[in-house]
Parts: C-alpha cells; structure tokens; sequence
C-alpha cells in the first residue's frame, strides 16, 4: 500500500505543472509532506519515466547547474485521475469502518 501511495504522491504532485527534480523533493519530503525520503523518489522518478508516466527534459541555464523538469504524459495522467477516483472511493469505505 505504501508503494502505491508514494507512487500517487509523487504523480498528484506533477498535476499541476513540471517542477524540476530538486524541488519536486522538497514537496514530497518536506516537513508538511507525506514524509517520503529523496532515496525513495529519484528511483521512483525514473521508474514512472520508464514506464511512461512522466516526461523527463533538462534545462540548462548558463548561471546555474542544469535542472532536470519532470510531468505527466497523457498516460501518466490517465493514472493519477485513475488513483485520484480509487483513492475517493477508498477514502469513503474506510471510514464507514474507522469512523463509524
């Protein structure tokens, strides 16, 4: 369950946009994050840009080291609004049970 839910983090993340890797980190290991650690999303980064989930393009500035700026593929995309609508429904029935 944990796999997945990092993996729905780290999708839900890229919804709104590209960020480059540094900062997609910091989002998802940061102190209001869901506490996933920068050893566990750079290999889950490049899996979900193996199986063709996310794009991945570096950016190079003449002032700074280059970046590299992850998104979501329309496949990618597909997923994330698959595990949004799994994760409402789950949501739901979970409560039923903890939150009677």
């Amino acid at each position: 369950m944990r796999k997945g839910a990092a993996e729905f983090a780290v999708l839900s993340a890229l919804r709104d946009g590209e960020f480059y890797g540094v900062e997609l980190v910091a989002r998802l290991t940061g102190a209001d994050s869901v506490g996933l650690s920068e050893g566990t999303v750079y290999p889950l980064l490049r899996r979900l840009q193996s199986d063709g989930r996310l794009h991945a393009r570096w950016e190079v500035n003449d002032n700074a080291p280059p970046r590299k700026y992850y998104s979501l593929t329309p496949t990618g995309r597909d997923a994330v609004e698959g595990m949004a609508a799994f994760w409402d429904q789950f949501e739901a029935q979970l409560n039923l049970i903890v939150r009677p």
